[in-house]
């Protein structure tokens, strides 16, 4: 069953990076299909510096800049309440979840990306330069999430990465909700089996690559034999 529309929320010094991926194939026909909202904000709008500043150099020394908690805080304030209010809180249905990426984060997972989705908005506070005050992870976010064993130069490819994960579990977004069944990460935490289609062999740099002969069998029960064995193989 399709509910309301869920909304994203990207806070970030470069929106203008947010938009051609969520505007592009399946989430761009989820927000056209009013599913699904990402919308882009600008942290400097919410700066109170004269000169919409939203770093600072760290105290206690150190290399680069630290973004300041101030912006983040005004920003979640509007955004949230904006849409409705904050979640988590007692006096207020509306359910938002706000998520700071960072590479101290948790592993997001495919369990994250399911509950997400159940929120109606989810807002992300996305990094840059060395880092973000650690009172916004304290006070402001709900939770730290990262996509990775490794430093991205901002959080603007880790918000992607996880509202493309999550809008996936969204009613309607992709359209034919088996694909949700089998895919890899599922209930089951298997990976999927291999894929084929046309043509039936291929050579590449002289060998000749052939489709299972089961797969074209036209026999169902032994196709999802062989694509449980698969599975099991890689898990």
């Amino acid at each position: 069953m399709i509910g309301p529309m869920k909304r994203f929320d990207v806070i970030t010094i470069f929106p203008e990076v947010v938009a051609p991926y969520a505007e592009a194939s399946i989430l761009g026909k989820a927000q056209k299909k009013d599913l699904i909202k990402i919308q882009a904000h600008n942290l400097r709008d919410y700066s109170t510096d004269p000169h919409k500043k939203v770093d600072d150099t760290p105290y206690g020394g150190g290399a680069g800049m630290v973004m300041g908690v101030q912006p983040f805080d005004a920003a979640v304030q509007a955004i949230a309440s904006r849409a409705g209010g904050r979640g988590g809180s007692e006096t207020l249905p509306y359910a938002a979840r706000v998520v700071l990426t960072s590479a101290s984060g948790a592993r997001f997972t495919q369990a994250d990306a399911k509950r997400l989705a159940e929120y109606d908005q989810v807002i992300f506070l996305c990094g840059r330069y060395e880092g973000v005050d650690y009172r916004v992870e304290e006070a402001i976010a709900d939770e730290s999430l990262s996509i990775g064993d490794y430093v991205l130069t901002g959080g603007e490819l880790p918000a992607l990465v996880m509202i493309d994960a999550i809008a996936r579990q969204i009613p309607g977004v992709l359209g034919n909700e088996d694909t949700l069944k089998e895919e890899s990460h599922g209930d089951d935490s298997m990976l999927e089996y291999p894929q084929y289609t046309k043509p039936p062999e291929y050579l590449i740099k002289g060998k000749k690559l052939v489709v299972p002969d089961v797969l074209m069998s036209g026999n169902h029960a032994k196709i999802k034999k062989w694509r449980t064995e698969q599975q099991k193989k890689a898990f």
